[in-house]
């Protein structure tokens, strides 16, 4: 019998699943309102509309996704790279909030993404070293844009000159990293 995997190696398996990535916002209890990049993010049910999302227990922001709390999912577009970047690191002040937002807190829309469910938390479970957050959508749009894409621990990109081609499958066979590596360009 084998034994399973663990740590950085069972890190790297789950790493060859290629996902989306978002940046999930809410109101913190204090007032502030906060934000985090996942990955682990998916749709539930269409009837009624749920989505899930995966929050590490040790996040500072743990707090601000309880149970009737509203939060937005915001689905990055091939371009901000630097937004998931921003909101993957561990620091309580990500989001400014002004004047007009504090008289009117909501969970931050982050500009320019490619897609935005505002959602209520309806259940928490803990998972292991995780909380499993659901949410019924609230409200949600999208825009036509290329999705930001995260594989094997590196954002990319799909490699198609438009979304929406006549074959789909031509945009998943061709993806490219983002930004290229060295190495990368060196392949021409």
């Amino acid at each position: 019998m084998s034994t399973a995997p663990a740590g950085k190696e069972l890190r790297r398996i789950f790493g060859s699943f290629a996902t989306g990535v978002t940046v999930i916002t809410g109101i913190h209890p204090d007032g502030r309102p906060v934000g985090v990049t996942a990955n682990s993010f998916t749709s539930v049910s269409l009837d009624p509309p749920l989505v899930l999302f995966c929050l590490a227990n040790s996040s500072s922001s743990l707090d601000a996704f309880q149970v009737a709390a509203a939060f937005a999912v915001n689905v990055l577009n091939a371009r901000q790279t630097d937004r998931a970047l921003h909101f993957s690191r561990s620091n309580p002040n990500k989001i400014e909030s002004d004047a007009e937002w504090r008289a009117a807190p909501h969970p931050p829309a982050i500009p320019g993404a490619l897609a935005r469910l505002e959602c209520v938390v309806v259940r928490i479970e803990q998972a292991g070293d995780h909380q499993v957050v659901y949410g019924a959508v609230q409200n949600a749009w999208a825009e036509a844009a290329e999705p930001l894409l995260f594989f094997r621990g590196r954002f990319g990109v799909l490699d198609s000159p438009e979304i929406g081609d006549d074959d789909p499958q031509d945009a998943w066979s061709n993806t490219r990293p983002y930004p290229p590596r060295e190495r990368d360009r060196e392949r021409g």
